[in-house]
This record gives C-alpha cells, structure tokens and sequence, in this order.
C-alpha cells in the first residue's frame, strides 16, 4: 500500500476515510495470529476457524461502525470526512471499460482511414463516460486513471480497480462479468419487443421484470424512463479492489446510474444512503431514471420510487 495513502488517512487538516473493502481485510489479517506466522500474510476467510470467524465477524463490524461515526461527524460538520467516497480509491490502476459503437453507428471519422480520425467516436454512452471521467480524476489527483474499449482489456485492467460502463448489447466484458457473478441475482436480457436495448430481470420466483417506458406521440415512441444498474463489488478478480457496473437498458439509464453518485445535487444523500443501507461497501440497485426532454434525471435513492430493487452479498448471507 503507498505510503501517500496511509498518511490521507491519519491526516488531522484533510482526512481521508478507509474505503469499506479495506476494512474488511484489516478484519480478516487481525482476527487470527496465524497471519502473522512467517511473512504477514492474509488467511483466506473460507479457512478461519470457527472462533476466528467469530472474530473477524465482531472486528469487521467495529471498524465499520468507527468510520461510520466519523462519516456522519464529518458530513455533520461540513468536513472533507463526509464527502463523497465511492468514487475515491487507495490504489491504482483504476480502468473504466466503455462500450464500443457497432460500424454502422459510428461516423465517418471513427475510420483509422480518415485524415481526422478521432478515436473516440468509436466510443458509446459517451455522455457517461466524461461524467465519470472527469469526477474519478478530481477526485484521486495522485492516481492512474484509464479508459478502454473491450477489446483493449488486459488482464492488468481486470485486476485492478474495474468500472464497466452499458450492457451486453455493445460491452462484451460486462456479459462476461455478469455471468462470473453467480451470486449477482440480476441479468440482463434481449427480449423480441424491444430492439433498442436489453432488459434487466432478477432471479427468483416469477423473474420479475425491469423495463423501460416510452410514451406514444406524433412522432413515434419516446423514451419517458430508463432502468439503471449501479452494482459496487468485490473484483473476482482481486478481491482487494473493487468491481463497479454502471448499466442501463439505453443510454439514459447508463449516465443515470452514473450521476446517482457524481450529480452534486443527490450525491452526499445517495452517499449518505448507501452507507447507512451496505456498510460493507457491496451493493446493487436497480432505479427509475425519468427522462425529461431528452435529459436523464439523477435519481435519489432515499426515495422509495426510485429504487426499483436493491441486494447486497451481506443481507443475502443473512436471509440463508
């Protein structure tokens, strides 16, 4: 770990608090002393002891209650303790996957060919990724931030810090980290009455449904509002860095499920909500995203409405 991040955490004038995952290894490296046996290592969580469990259980929970104290001191008193933190990392690379236009979307100078060739416009859902792109800078100034297109994955990219942008129609990374997720109880599909985007749907009894809705006028239907995905992780890849989808049927959903955490009008609320909500950090959500003119709206989270569906890995081990 740098030593620039350990000291964000213990400055007294601009504190930075320990993202949720990494409190959660500090738990698992305390709880037993065999982590300490030889080179400090950590012991895997499926081979603690039972008492050991029991340990990392009752450690996990008093670290997160700490930070939550000082998140809600800090957010109280208008301190950079209570800003936003989903989108602040410890280490890097950190890469966002952007979804690539299909060839007969794209325009003239999306070709290698053209005198102006500009690589971006063989980018889709561009309006999320400069969103997104420009928030994550802001917020980690000292960090290596990247964007790619599907094909340009590596397997260093897929180790670090991962946010995956839009579906499986245009992003075949976010197909195949979909399907490496078992316990994720969402999917998305393609269904023959919708040619413009795939659904989402949650597992369990009766597959409920999530859609978009379009309103009929003169000029044919007109998308009224987007599902969005927002889903933060452990990476199955490296389970000390974080996995982030940010989906949506259409584009709409994909900048909404985006401005959920990066529009300063519902930021420190939804912030404030999904720290009180998944305390571990791990979280997906399913939300209305009303379109308006064209615009998509930033859904808040602390309305009911807008949240379609919610899971965590956390609650789910409590419910079995």
């Amino acid at each position: 770990m740098a030593v620039a991040t350990i000291s964000s955490w213990e400055s007294l004038t601009n504190p930075k608090l320990p993202p949720a995952p990494r409190l959660r290894s500090y738990a698992q490296f305390f709880c037993t002393d065999r982590a300490t046996d030889g080179d400090p290592h950590l012991v895997p969580e499926q081979d603690l002891s039972t008492e050991e469990r029991e340990r990392f259980e009752a450690l996990h929970q008093e670290l997160v209650e700490l930070r939550d104290a000082v998140r809600s001191h800090g957010a109280a008193l208008g301190s950079p303790a209570g800003d936003s933190q989903t989108w602040v990392f410890e280490s890097d690379p950190i890469t966002i996957v952007c979804p690539e236009a299909p060839l007969d979307e794209r325009p003239a100078l999306a070709s290698e060919r053209d005198p102006n060739y500009t690589r971006m416009y063989r980018y889709a859902d561009l309006d999320a990724l400069i969103e997104l792109w420009g928030h994550i800078r802001a917020s980690n100034p000292d960090l290596h931030v990247v964007h790619v297109l599907p094909s340009e994955v590596t397997a260093d990219h897929l180790s670090g810090h991962l946010i995956v942008l839009g579906g499986v129609g245009w992003n075949d990374v976010t197909t195949r980290l979909l399907k490496t997720l078992r316990q994720l109880p969402i999917s998305q599909v393609e269904v023959s009455d919708l040619t413009t985007g795939e659904i989402f749907k949650a597992s369990g009894p009766g597959g409920q449904e999530f859609r978009p809705q379009f309103e009929e006028t003169e000029d044919g239907p007109v998308l009224v509002e987007d599902v969005a995905l927002l889903t933060r992780l452990r990476n199955p890849f490296n389970h000390s860095r974080t996995l982030t989808f940010c989906n949506g049927v259409h584009s709409r959903g994909v900048l909404g499920a985006v401005r959920t955490l990066t529009d300063v009008n519902v930021r420190e609320r939804n912030e404030a909500y999904l720290a009180n909500q998944f305390p571990d950090g791990s979280f997906a959500l399913l939300l209305r995203v009303p379109v308006v003119h064209g615009e998509a709206i930033s859904p808040e989270l602390a309305i009911p409405e807008n949240r379609l569906y919610q899971w965590s890995p956390s609650q789910q081990a409590a419910a079995g």
